[in-house]
This record gives structure tokens, sequence and C-alpha cells, in this order.
């Protein structure tokens, strides 16, 4: 199960953190160091949750997917076959998470796709109570970033499921033989802390895969907003 506070706000309402259990208490402090800005609803109800991955068992084989960029073109992971790794990474456009670590993946993947290394990003988010997700914003995105890997669009929130898929964003790589060889955070910098941008732990793995040697085992799971679930579509490890 993934770890995860719920922040609450209804009109006139104070902000309230819900924690599921006592592991968890700590997380309320966390989402306030981290300087996470709360996202306003105009309805009472959960508005954003700091959740962790859910640390997919290692050795699992790639779902395999095919889904459309923002601009409609078809992209399928078969479409990386000859590649010696492959990061999936379940993203979005508006999470803080993701805004605070995306110039430092966009240089890391620069600097591993010559080495056959072939990233793929996913946004599973429901845009219809999201619209800064929307496929359109998803092209914006990508372009002022400098995206050079295709950016996808999950709208049934199907691949995400098959992925256990969590928080945004959320990292998986596999290797050549299409097994699950790490999954987790890029590195220890969160937003507001003092850690810089690195892409340690993500580089770390891609160098063992690529190097023909192990990828450690203890990895420390991803943080991040929570991927934003249609209504009555929320998986059961949510």
């Amino acid at each position: 199960m993934p770890r995860a506070i719920s922040h609450e706000r209804g009109f006139g309402d104070s902000e309230r953190a819900v924690a599921g259990d006592s592991a968890n208490a700590g997380l309320a402090t966390s989402y306030t160091e981290y300087g996470v800005v709360q996202e306003k609803r105009a309805w009472k109800g959960p508005i954003m949750v700091m959740t962790a991955s859910t640390m997919l068992p290692l050795g699992t084989g790639a779902p395999p997917f095919t889904l459309p960029d923002a601009e409609g073109n078809l992209v399928s992971l078969s479409d990386f076959d000859d590649a010696r790794a492959r990061v999936v990474v379940f993203m979005c456009n508006h999470c803080p998470f993701v805004k605070h670590v995306i110039d430092g993946f966009v240089k890391l993947v620069r600097e591993y796709q010559p080495r056959g290394v072939a990233f793929l990003g996913i946004n599973a988010n429901d845009v219809t109570d999201f619209p800064e997700d929307r496929p359109e914003k998803m092209v914006q995105f990508g372009r002022e970033k400098g995206f050079t890997f295709p950016y996808l669009y999950d709208e049934t929130q199907d691949v995400a499921k098959r992925y256990h898929a969590a928080c945004t964003p959320d990292f998986f790589v596999f290797d050549g033989d299409r097994r699950l060889v790490y999954r987790g955070q890029m590195d220890d910098s969160r937003p507001g802390s003092k850690v810089p941008v690195t892409g340690a732990d993500l580089r770390a793995a891609l160098d063992a895969v690529l190097e023909g040697g192990p990828v450690p085992e203890e990895q420390k799971p991803s943080m991040g907003c929570n991927i934003k679930w249609k209504a009555g579509n929320e998986p059961d490890y949510f």
C-alpha cells in the first residue's frame, strides 16, 4: 500500500491532514517542509494526496501498452525493443514534485538516450477535474522543457493500474529483457528541500544495467502527488 496524506479544504474550512496510520504521521510535517502549495477546489473532499510508490516487485515483466501522445500519435512500448533499458515515468504537468525534478530529468534523458536507454513519460491524471493536465497542456509543457521522449496520455488510466503507479513522478526501469530492475525515486531531492536534484538513484540503476551489473535491491520509493484517479476508477492499492 502506498503511504499517503490527504489534505481537505471546504469553503471557510481550515486545512487539515488525514493520516491513515501512525506511519503516515511524519508525512504531514514533510508536506509542509517541501513547500507544496495546496490546490484550491470548489468542493469539500480530497484535493491532494502525498503518496509513495507501491514498489512493484522486482523482476516483474514490463506490461505492454500502446498510448497516444498529446498530438494523437500512437506509441507502443514495443517500439523500443532494441533499447538496452527502458524508463517509464508516470508524471503530469501541474504536480509540484514533477516541476521540481523535471529540468534535471530532461538533462538525464539527454545524457542516457545516446547510450541506448529509451524513456517514456505517461500522464494518467483525470483532466476533467485537473484541466492543467489536458493533452494540449502536455504539448506546451513538453515544448517548454525540451522533451526528447514521448509524453503519452493514459486517458482510461488502465496502464497506470497495470504498473501499480501511485504518484507523480513514479519511475520504473526495465532491463533489456523487459524485467523490472528499479522502481522508486529519482533522487533524495524534494520541493522546498535544500537537496540538489542530481538523479543519483536513477543514474545508479541505469549505469548498473548498462554495465551489466546488478542493480541494488535496496531502493527508496518515489514521493509525490497522487495520480488523480477518475471518480469510481480508483485502484484497490490507492
